[in-house]
């Protein structure tokens, strides 16, 4: 009616399909007893959202891919289609290439309608695959009859959305439109988040935990899927949700600022490599924080409690004592799910149960990361900046208390940033460092975990300094033989692949020193895996796919001031008719970094024709910078990665 702005509207954007879960207790692939009555559906619940050892269904699971007959360099809604492939959970593979087209679809239809899969995955399914087949049914008069839903309901040409930008923790983001079916769940790989990082098993976690359809779940950022546990756990405590947030941040001085807004705190690491080191750390660190403290929109400098002797460090801001807030209650699901998964999955004997728990806990370690932000952030329904930066404050305090209590212990901080501490201690077994994991945890209330004892680990310098350390880069050897990377070329999403696996076999060959001493001497074949690598881009025996970079575009490529390389690769494909939008990642090779000429530069994957070379030059100076990363605490730089490569002293790459 236009009236929201003047009057106080409340539990307005709660989607139906939630809300129905919520009214009925109800959560996907819950097991109920289902009746039908005159007034509806009767569900006797026979599950609960807090267990670990549910039974999910035998899932049928259809991966469908099309192969287009392209009559350019980049597949067109015109194109006709070539052969249509299907793999029934990962095993059967059935290929649809005889006939027109029409024929084609239709018996992909006929397929689809034997094997009967619940769920269908695809990769861009949302933003071309099925838009080209909708199109394509439409061109040969068979789309009435294109029906890939279990429900009668034929695709028409609304039923794909458009697609958004949208801006999330200093990212930017883009999310196709989604092409939903009646009766089966489609699964775009290249669309959805939490299938990436944790599986099937993790997706259906999320689902569970968090109360949302199985579809949308695929399809939400964690922050969505986290504030749908919010509004259940509201509308059973009978709260109303307000469509904004009503609390506002509280008036603080530039003193005030200063002393509270200061996030994590960080020891410096000391750099160099270190033989026999432990490392703690805290589980769940900050959502801990927040269950323990109650800490919550409606408890932070609460109207009832002024004299409360819970207090934030720092700027003595007080928090109820008579209510448990909703962020805590909510929290504390995932919290009480996730320890006791991590526990499960290091017990567990069998290697698919192990991988089950590892996945389940990954998906709600995401959940309760992002828990911490949405604190803070200004569309949170239940978030407070004052929280925000009560938990950080409280971090800061507990963090120091560990250090303290491990220095009194005989333990010397080597490294320590917001929740995670590495220790030394001459002669300190494993026993002393569960001892005293043991002691912090029954001192501050907080769990902390040992993670592991080092062979050794190498605190890398700065690229720039190589004087200064960095906080987040590092490289080290447990006794297990796990090995843990942070901050180099094999960690980052733009390296190509050539480059991550050269890094890859230098790693492993530097890991099988058991000490410092042995792992300078082991330097010299890290260099003899690097020229290796050299020699086999040298004789051109590469393939381009592993010579692919993939780059974020950060904002729309008009936007860019630089001609960088991932705005190249955007104008290239627009001139084959393809728009790339602010939050895509854009694939290209080096053909002629140097070149005057931009376009030269470097070619978008989709545009690679037979004939075309990389940029050797390119790919070597990347390659040899990798390794300086690598090498740096040997006192290696690029031009002495190349030295030693050529074996003598010559004229640099890096002149």
């Amino acid at each position: 009616m236009g009236n929201y702005l003047r009057y106080e509207v409340h539990n307005c954007d709660v989607q139906s399909d939630r809300s129905y879960f919520y009214s009925r207790d109800l959560f996907p692939l819950a097991y109920a007893e289902v009746k039908t009555t005159k007034t509806g559906l009767e569900y006797t619940l026979l599950d609960d959202v807090r267990s670990i050892d549910y039974r999910v269904p035998e899932l049928r699971v259809m991966r469908l891919d099309v192969g287009v007959a392209k009559r350019e360099l980049i597949p067109g809604f015109e194109d006709p289609i070539a052969e249509i492939r299907l793999q029934m959970n990962n095993h059967e593979t059935v290929a649809i290439d005889y006939g027109d087209e029409a024929t084609k679809l239709l018996q992909l239809v006929y397929a689809v309608r034997e094997y009967d899969p619940d769920f269908i995955v695809t990769s861009s399914g949302d933003s071309f695959l099925f838009p080209y087949l909708i199109q394509r049914a439409s061109a040969n008069d068979v789309l009435d009859q294109f029906i890939l839903s279990r429900d009668p309901k034929s695709f028409n040409r609304k039923s794909t959305s458009v697609g958004h930008t949208y801006f999330s923790y200093g990212h930017t983001f883009y999310r196709a439109g989604t092409v939903r079916l009646y009766g089966r769940i489609h699964v775009d790989e290249s669309n959805t988040f939490i299938v990436k990082e944790s599986g099937f098993d993790g997706f259906i976690e999320i689902a569970r935990t968090c109360r949302v359809p199985l579809h949308t779940a695929a399809r939400f950022s964690i922050g969505s899927s986290m504030s749908s546990i919010q509004f259940y756990q509201a509308l059973k405590d009978d709260r109303l949700l307000p469509r904004n947030k009503k609390i506002p941040e509280a008036f603080k001085s530039a003193q005030d600022l200063l002393v509270g807004d200061r996030g994590g705190f960080i020891f410096e690491p000391r750099l160099g490599v270190h033989d026999s080191i432990g490392e703690l750390d805290f589980s769940s660190m900050y959502p801990s924080l927040m269950k323990k403290y109650n800490i919550s929109a409606e408890t932070v400098l609460c109207k009832c409690c002024p004299d409360s002797d819970n207090r934030i460090p720092d700027l003595g801001y007080h928090i109820c004592k008579k209510r448990v807030g909703m962020v805590p209650k909510t929290v504390d699901l995932a919290l009480t799910k996730r320890l006791t998964y991590k526990r499960l999955r290091d017990e567990a004997m069998d290697k698919r149960q192990r991988q089950i728990y590892d996945r389940r806990q990954t998906a709600l370690k995401w959940i309760l990361v992002t828990c911490f932000g949405y604190l803070g952030f200004s569309n949170s329904k239940f978030g407070t900046v004052d929280g925000h930066i009560g938990v950080c404050a409280f971090a800061r305090d507990n963090f120091l208390k560990a250090a303290h209590l491990a220095e009194a212990q005989g333990f010397e901080v080597v490294h320590g940033i917001v929740d995670s501490l590495w220790l030394k201690k001459p002669d300190a077994a494993l026993e002393d460092y569960q001892e005293l994991c043991s002691h912090i945890t029954e001192e501050i209330g907080i769990p902390i975990n040992f993670e592991g004892h080092y062979k050794w680990i190498m605190f890398l310098p700065s690229r720039l300094h190589s004087h200064v350390s960095v906080l987040n880069r590092y490289l080290g050897v447990m006794d297990s033989g796990k090995i843990k990377v942070r901050g180099l070329e094999v960690r980052k999403r733009d390296t190509p692949r050539y480059i991550y696996n050269a890094q890859t076999d230098m790693i492993n060959t530097l890991a099988e020193a058991a000490n410092t001493a042995e792992l300078y001497r082991q330097t010299p074949e890290a260099i003899k895996v690097l020229r290796t690598y050299r020699q086999l881009l040298l004789d051109g025996d590469v393939p381009l796919s592993d010579l692919m970079i993939s780059k974020h575009m950060s904002k729309e490529p008009r936007r860019y001031r630089q001609q960088v390389s991932q705005v190249i690769v955007a104008q290239q494909l627009a001139r084959h008719g393809l728009e790339v939008q602010a939050g895509t990642h854009t694939e290209f090779v080096f053909t002629n970094a140097a070149h005057r000429c931009y376009d030269l530069r470097v070619k978008a994957s989709q545009l690679i024709e037979k004939g075309t070379n990389p940029d050797t030059r390119k790919y070597l100076m990347l390659l040899y910078s990798s390794a300086a990363n690598l090498l740096s605490f040997a006192g290696y730089t690029p031009q002495s990665v190349y030295d030693a490569v050529r074996g003598q002293q010559q004229r640099s790459l890096f002149g």
